[in-house]
């Protein structure tokens, strides 16, 4: 087998060629011959001036490199794309699949050994790992961190669970504009993910879960020492497995690692996007994840980890506590502890060595658990045959059974223009409807799904109400929110059906969303439906690309020619 710089020789027709001229332009960057012989780590560069959560991106790229070469291999940094939430238009999970693809060619096409991708904002992870799986070379994860916590006026923040909540209170006419501008400033004090329980927070745990990234590696705050001195480590390992071949990450990713990958998600009160982007990493390879069978896992596994939006506090409070090694001594039979990791450890052996810290509350032991059941439900009902997602930890518990009134919006830009429209026929005890931002119909899937509170009803104290739709909600995000309503209405599922004044019930007890219409009214006005238009950017290009190809949220999002084994398109 080929490795280090005779792997993948560019196509002269003369490999002997091939390597000559490849080492002769090398050679030109002042690498030595010992140098060149060595296995070589791929290591991405993801850092952008657009990516403030990537910010330690560099530092952490020195640390790896330094551990590579430490352990007798060699380093070479490329870039691949880089997403960051806040910056990308129209919404980050439209490039996820891109940047999945970029990275995959980029390790098909360059000679290495192994691979370590360093990720955090919450879609570059997961496309990371599904370029991973699909190109089965030897990888470690690196994530960036989380941010450290700000304070404003003796009060802890973290973005963007409080992003949220004191935007509203600034809508509500709590907060005036000096304050909310003062909070601006200090709601991100450091590079890094948002501190909460938010996407990138849940992809980094689930991923450590998983196997491919060191223990801790989901919790040190991004800026902190120790963040660089995995960094290091990860190098090493990658090293070790550069000469080693293996372990790929076919080796590593089992069911047992899913479903260890599943009830994490649960058991940390984890983003809803995480199982969207869980669902299309185990679609990458062999296995496939089960809505219902995920269901069941949060009927069994409870909530334990008190973080916001779900509990109390942050992830630097979490990591002090022991991280992710000690919430699987926690889960304990929970977890399968035999499965296997990247450093040749299993889960069993990492729980035993997790830190005891006396006093912590931000792990709690499985008699105490912040919520009896875990993070998140999976509804069914005529309004989602094929699936919804709740993040029930994070609801308010007296809208979890609710019937109500529709109150529908057409669009992301209807709602943008209407939800503060003081003419607006609503009431707090309505459901709020939003359609046509499902992956396709928007495009993309926004995280449009945290509907704003009416500023009317704001204002006169309303703090949750009960919001549908088939967009997402970023996981930092609080309330009553159903989402990922499969089909979505821009392919003809039935939430094109519904219209103003339906009744609507939502149960999560019984895992129940319904539209309250007889069957032959829905198929009344589903035969005088019009087909969705296709957006007019998508003629060419990747518009054209993601609008033919995207899958819809139960099958992950991904595009249906990317999946190791089709499906049916969405």
């Amino acid at each position: 087998m080929t490795s280090g710089l005779r792997k993948g020789l560019t196509s002269y027709g003369d490999a002997g060629f091939s390597l000559f001229l490849r080492k002769a332009f090398i050679k030109a960057m002042g690498y030595s011959d010992d140098a060149l012989e060595r296995p070589i780590v791929g290591v991405t560069n993801t850092y952008s001036d657009y990516n403030p959560c990537h910010g330690n991106v560099p530092q952490i790229i020195e640390a790896a490199k330094r551990g590579v070469m430490l352990s007798g291999a060699m380093p070479f940094v490329f870039p691949t794309i880089s997403i960051a939430e806040s910056f990308a238009h129209p919404t980050s999970m439209y490039l996820r699949n891109l940047m999945a693809m970029d990275t995959e060619e980029m390790i098909r096409a360059q000679p290495m050994d192994a691979v370590i991708v360093i990720g955090g904002c919450d879609k570059t992870l997961p496309a990371q790992v599904m370029a991973a799986i699909s190109a089965d070379l030897p990888t470690v994860v690196i994530p960036v961190g989380p941010m450290v916590v700000g304070h404003h006026k003796g009060e802890v923040l973290g973005a963007c669970t409080d992003c949220r909540r004191l935007w509203a209170k600034y809508r509500a006419g709590d907060m005036d504009d000096a304050e909310i501008e003062a909070v601006n400033g200090r709601l991100a004090p450091s590079v890094g993910t948002c501190m909460v329980m938010g996407t990138a927070s849940t992809m980094a745990c689930m991923i450590e879960a998983m196997g491919l990234s060191l223990p801790m590696s989901a919790t040190i705050p991004a800026p902190h020492a120790e963040r660089f001195r995995l960094a290091e480590a990860s190098g090493k390992v990658a090293a070790e497995m550069a000469k080693a071949k293996g372990p790929k990450p076919s080796e590593v990713l089992t069911p047992a690692s899913f479903k260890n990958a599943q009830v994490v998600l649960q058991a940390i009160g984890g983003s809803t996007n995480g199982l969207i982007h869980l669902t299309a990493m185990a679609h990458r390879s062999p296995h496939r994840l089960d809505l219902a069978a995920f269901d069941q896992i949060g009927r069994e596994v409870p909530v334990l980890v008190d973080l916001k939006p779900s509990g109390e506090h942050y992830m630097e409070h979490f990591h002090h506590a022991g991280g992710v090694p000690k919430l699987l001594a926690q889960l304990g039979d929970l977890i399968d502890l035999d499965a296997r990791t990247i450093s040749g450890q299993t889960l069993r052996e990492i729980a035993a060595n997790a830190e005891d810290v006396p006093g912590q509350d931000a792990i709690r032991p499985r008699n105490n658990p912040i919520k009896k059941e875990g993070g998140l439900a999976i509804l069914h009902g005529n309004l989602a045959p094929r699936g919804a997602v709740i993040k029930q930890s994070a609801a308010s518990p007296k809208l979890l059974q609710h019937t109500g009134r529709a109150v529908v919006f057409e669009s992301v830009e209807d709602m943008t223009l209407r939800v503060d429209d003081p003419d607006l026929d609503v009431t707090a005890d309505d459901v709020l409807v939003l359609r046509n931002a499902g992956p396709k119909g928007a495009p993309g899937m926004p995280e449009a799904g945290y509907l704003p509170i009416p500023k009317k009803l704001a204002r006169g104290g309303t703090k949750d109400m009960v919001r549908i739709s088939d967009a997402r909600m970023s996981g930092t995000a609080f309330g009553t929110i159903v989402l990922h309503i499969t089909p979505e209405s821009a392919v003809g599922g039935p939430l094109a059906l519904v219209q103003n004044g339906d009744m609507i019930r939502l149960d999560v007890a019984k895992r129940s969303i319904e539209l309250l219409v007889d069957a032959a009214e829905l198929e009344r006005r589903r035969a005088v439906l019009k087909p969705a238009a296709a957006p007019e950017q998508a003629r060419r290009g990747y518009a054209w690309l993601f609008n033919e190809t995207i899958m819809q949220a139960d099958e992950g999002c991904d595009f249906d020619f990317m999946q190791r084994t089709g499906s049916a398109k969405g």
